[in-house]
C-alpha cells in the first residue's frame, strides 16, 4: 500500500484537494468544511515534502496518466524545481488553512462556508497540478480551475465590501485574457511542432525555428503568464483583488497563486524554448527585465501613498514580483537561483502579513486602514508583533529571511555587471522602508483612540501567524536548505535548457 501511494504521489498531490472539493461542498457546517480543507492542505503538504526529498539532489520523476507515455499521454514531472515550487505553495496553503477558520467567521455566510472551502481545495488543486504537468494544454486546463475558483473567492467577499464583486469581475476578465493568449500560443506552437508535451517541443523547436509562427506563439505564450503573474503593466487586476477578497483569500492568493505563475514563466522560457537561445535572451533582456523594474519602482511608489492596508501590500505585492522576474529576466543560474529563494521567502512574507491584516480585521470588525490600527501594537501585542517580523523582513533587515532574498540577488547582478538595474532595485529597496515605517510609526508610536473597546486576541489566528513569522528569522538565521534547493533548482533548469535533461 505504501509503495501504490508513493508511486503515485504526484497524482494524489493534485487529485486529493480536487477530490475534497465537491465533498466540502455538500456540507454548510462551517467546522466540517474547513476539517476538509485540513485533511486536503495538509496531505498535499506530506505529499510535496516527500516528492522534495526525492528530487533534492537532482532526480526527476516522470509520472504517465492513465500510463500513456509522452509524447501522446499527458506527463506530470516533478524535479528539483517544480518540487521546492510546491512544498512551499503546499506549505503556505496549510498555514492559510489553519487561520482560515477564524479568518472567515465575519466575513463568509455560515451556509457558504462549505463551498467556500470547495473553491479553496480548487484553487490549491488546480496551482499544484499547474507546476507539475508536462504538458502545454493540460497546463491550460489547471490554469484555468485555479482562475475560475479564485474569481469564485474572491466574489464571496462581497458580503462584506460589495466592491469584491467588481474585483472578482475584473479578475476573471484580464484572467481570461491571459488564457486565452496563452491557448493561442500553444495553438500556433502545435501547428508547427505537432507536440503538446514541453520537452518533445524542446527538442523540435529547432527544427522549425526559422519559422514566425514560432515566434508568434512564444509572444503569445509569454504575454499570457505575463498576466497571471501580475508582472507590470499586466498587474491591474492584483491589487483589487487582494484588497478587496476575504482576508483569508488573500492571504492564499498572496502565498501561492502569482508563485505558480512565476515558476511556469520560469520552466516556459528555460525550457519549452531553450532551443531559440537567441529569441529568449532578447526577450528577456528588452521585455522581461524593463517590466520588472517598472514593476519595482510603480508598486513601491504606489504602496507609498497607499492608506488601505491590504491594497498597500497589494501593491507591495506588485513590487516584490517585480524582483522575482528581475533574477529570471537576468538569465543567469545565480539570478534564477535568487528568483527561487525569494518566491520561497516572499511567500513567506506575504503570507504572514496577509494573516495578521486578517487577524487586525477579525479583531476590529472593520477593514484595516492606517487609522484603524493606530495603537493596535499594545492592543494586539501578539499579532502586531508577528505583522513586525515579516515587515522587517519585507524591509531585508539582517537575519530576515527577506535579507537572504535580496543578497543574493545583489550578488546576481554583480556577477552580471549590470550597475545600473543594481542601483535602481537599491533605491526601490530604500523606499520600500518608507511605506513600512509608515504603518509601524501608526501601530506603535502613536497611543491608541480614547475610550477605544478592548480588543482580544485568538490563538487560532495569532498561531499560525507566529509560525510564519518564525519562519521569516529561521531562514534569515539558517537559509541553507533554500538556498542549496534553488540552486539545484536553477541548475536543473539550465540543465534542461542545454539538453541535459531532455
Amino acid at each position: 500500500m505504501g509503495s501504490v501511494i508513493f508511486t503515485n504521489l504526484p497524482a494524489l498531490l493534485v487529485v486529493v484537494p480536487l477530490l475534497l472539493a465537491p465533498i466540502s461542498a455538500l456540507f454548510t457546517f462551517a467546522g466540517l468544511g474547513w476539517a476538509i480543507a485540513i485533511v486536503g492542505t495538509g496531505a498535499s503538504f506530506i505529499f510535496a515534502l516527500l516528492l522534495q526529498s526525492v528530487t533534492e539532489n537532482g532526480a526527476r520523476i516522470s509520472y504517465y496518466l492513465g500510463n500513456w507515455e509522452p509524447p501522446w499521454g499527458i506527463e506530470f514531472v516533478v524535479d528539483s524545481s517544480s518540487s521546492l515550487t510546491l512544498v512551499v505553495m503546499s506549505g503556505l496553503g496549510f498555514l492559510a488553512t489553519l487561520a482560515a477558520r477564524q479568518l472567515v467567521k465575519n466575513e463568509i455566510a455560515e451556509k457558504d462556508i462549505g463551498k467556500f472551502y470547495a473553491a479553496w481545495l480548487l484553487v490549491s488543486g488546480g496551482l499544484f497540478g499547474l507546476v507539475m504537468t508536462a504538458d502545454a494544454f493540460n497546463l491550460f486546463v489547471f490554469l484555468e480551475i485555479s482562475a475560475l475558483a479564485s474569481v469564485i473567492l474572491i466574489g464571496m467577499g462581497a458580503g462584506t465590501d460589495r466592491r469584491a464583486l467588481i474585483a472578482g469581475y475584473h479578475y476573471l476578465v484580464i484572467g481570461a485574457v491571459g488564457a486565452t493568449f496563452y491557448v493561442i500560443g500553444v495553438g500556433f506552437i502545435y501547428a508547427m511542432t505537432g507536440s503538446l508535451n514541453m520537452v518533445d517541443i524542446a527538442n523540435r523547436i529547432p527544427d522549425a525555428s526559422g519559422s514566425a509562427a514560432i515566434y508568434v506563439g512564444f509572444g503569445f505564450m509569454v504575454a499570457g503568464i505575463l498576466v497571471k503573474a501580475a508582472i507590470f503593466p499586466v498587474h491591474i487586476w492584483l491589487p483589487a483583488a487582494y484588497s478587496y477578497a476575504p482576508s483569508a483569500v488573500s492571504t492564499l492568493l498572496a502565498s501561492i497563486a502569482t508563485k505558480a505563475a512565476l515558476y511556469v514563466l520560469a520552466r516556459i522560457l528555460f525550457t519549452v524554448f531553450s532551443g531559440m537561445a537567441d529569441v529568449v535572451t532578447i526577450a528577456l533582456s528588452n521585455v522581461i527585465v524593463p517590466l520588472a523594474v517598472g514593476g519595482v519602482f510603480v508598486g513601491t511608489i504606489m504602496a507609498i501613498y497607499e492608506a488601505d492596508v491590504k491594497k498597500l501590500f497589494a501593491h507591495s505585492s506588485v513590487a516584490q514580483i517585480g524582483y522575482i522576474a528581475l533574477g529570471l529576466g537576468l538569465g543567469t543560474p545565480a539570478s534564477v537561483s535568487a528568483a527561487f529563494i525569494h518566491i520561497g521567502n516572499h511567500a513567506l512574507i506575504k503570507g504572514g502579513i496577509f494573516m495578521a491584516i486578517g487577524g487586525f480585521v477579525a479583531a476590529l470588525g472593520a477593514r484595516a486602514s492606517l487609522d484603524s490600527l493606530i495603537g493596535i501594537g499594545r492592543r494586539l501585542p501578539l499579532t502586531a508583533t508577528a505583522f513586525l517580523i515579516c515587515g522587517l523582513s519585507l524591509a531585508g533587515l539582517p537575519l530576515t529571511a527577506g535579507f537572504i532574498s535580496k543578497l543574493y540577488l545583489v550578488r546576481a547582478i554583480l556577477e552580471t555587471e549590470s550597475y545600473v538595474i543594481l542601483s535602481l532595485v537599491l533605491i526601490s529597496s530604500a523606499l520600500s522602508v518608507v511605506y513600512l515605517w509608515k504603518i509601524m510609526e501608526v501601530m506603535w508610536m502613536q497611543p491608541a483612540p480614547a475610550r477605544s473597546p478592548k480588543l482580544v486576541e485568538n490563538p487560532a489566528i495569532y498561531l499560525p501567524i507566529w509560525i510564519v513569522a518564525l519562519g521569516n528569522i529561521w531562514f534569515g538565521i539558517d537559509a541553507s536548505w533554500l538556498v542549496s534547493a534553488s540552486q539545484m533548482a536553477a541548475q536543473i533548469l539550465f540543465d534542461v535548457s542545454s539538453g541535459g535533461g531532455a
